[in-house]
Order: C-alpha cells, then structure tokens, then sequence
C-alpha cells in the first residue's frame, strides 16, 4: 500500500469543542481510515500551519483523496492537505526514469 502524510488545521470552533471535551481524535480518524481499506501508522498533534499530522497507508491515491474530502467536508478542518510519499526505493526508480526520459529545459536565447 502506499503511504500519505496527512495534515490538517483545525477551525477556531473545533478547538473550542475538544477543549471542552478532550478526545483522542487520531483513535477517531483511525477507523474511517480503516473503513476505507489503509492504516494509520502514527499520529501527533503539532505546531505551525497545521494542527495534527498522521502518517497512513490507502491502497491507492483515489482512497486517500476520498479520505481527505471527507474530512475537509465534515467542516471542523480549515486546511487539509494529503502529501503522497515515495519510499528510497520508489524515489530511486524516479530518478532513473527521469534521467532516461528525454526532457530538456527551455533555452534561452543564443548570444
């Protein structure tokens, strides 16, 4: 399966709701992520632009995106953004492909 960091933010009302009722949202998410066919290998609450971040496994980019419009549509989500993650392996046949693609960059004029 692949793997995904997921990150969101959460809305100013959201934040008011678990300070009042403190809960562990990462046990939470992990079932609709379950539902959906993958995993949530590790989760944290962070600091900066987003407020919790989960590293998880979908089957497919399609799943993940399903995930991710769920949790965006459920409306205690200001920002929600899903990164897809290559492993060195995955990262290395890239960079042979890439290298054997034929892709130039534009040239400038010639002086």
């Amino acid at each position: 399966m692949a793997h995904y960091l997921f990150q969101a933010a959460y809305t100013s009302e959201a934040w008011h709701n678990m300070l009042k009722n403190p809960q562990d949202r990462i046990g939470l998410v992990s079932k609709a992520v379950e539902k959906l066919g993958g995993t949530v290998e590790a989760g944290w609450l962070s600091f900066g632009d987003y407020d919790t971040v989960l590293l998880m496994q979908m089957p497919d980019d399609a799943t993940a995106a399903a995930f991710a419009m769920a949790v965006a549509a459920g409306g205690a989500c200001k920002a929600v953004k899903t990164t897809p993650l290559l492993s060195v392996e995955e990262g290395m046949e890239a960079e042979r492909k890439a290298a054997a693609c034929g892709y130039a960059p534009p040239k400038g004029p010639k002086k």
